[in-house]
């Protein structure tokens, strides 16, 4: 079992910047990947970003390229993801959450494999 526990969500004004933080209980390999969803109630969840825990292969949504990155230590067994230029719209709750595939993890932004889950921390954007 992996267990994520995900930090940072606050409150801030549009073109503020939050990072997030995303503990995860032990070290995950080249099988899995970890990564970043929102949602919003009464709308399906959204992939935001994700990458192969021990390699370089990250995926971003398009409504948040050049304005997010997602980066990992995977020594510390973290994931983090900086947001700049936050917008109203980025308002949401985010979550945390990995995934394991048999060989090696090609990162994606559906979230049907994803089956490790944080309990969300909200991100609120006023304008």
């Amino acid at each position: 079992q992996v267990q994520l526990v995900e930090s940072g969500g606050g409150s801030v004004q549009a073109g503020g910047s939050l990072r997030l933080s995303c503990t995860y209980s032990r070290y995950l390999d080249s099988r899995y990947c970890v990564g970043w969803f929102r949602q919003v109630p009464g709308h399906n969840r959204e992939g935001v970003a994700t990458i192969n825990s021990a390699t370089d292969a990250p995926v971003y949504a398009d409504s948040v390229k050049g304005r997010f990155t997602i980066s990992h230590d995977n020594a510390q067994n973290m994931v983090y993801l900086q947001m700049n230029s936050l917008e109203s719209e980025d308002s949401a709750m985010y979550y945390c959450a990995a995934k394991m595939d048999r060989v090696y993890c090609v990162p994606d932004l559906s979230d049907l494999r994803f089956s490790y889950w944080g309990q969300g921390t909200q991100v609120t954007v006023s304008s």
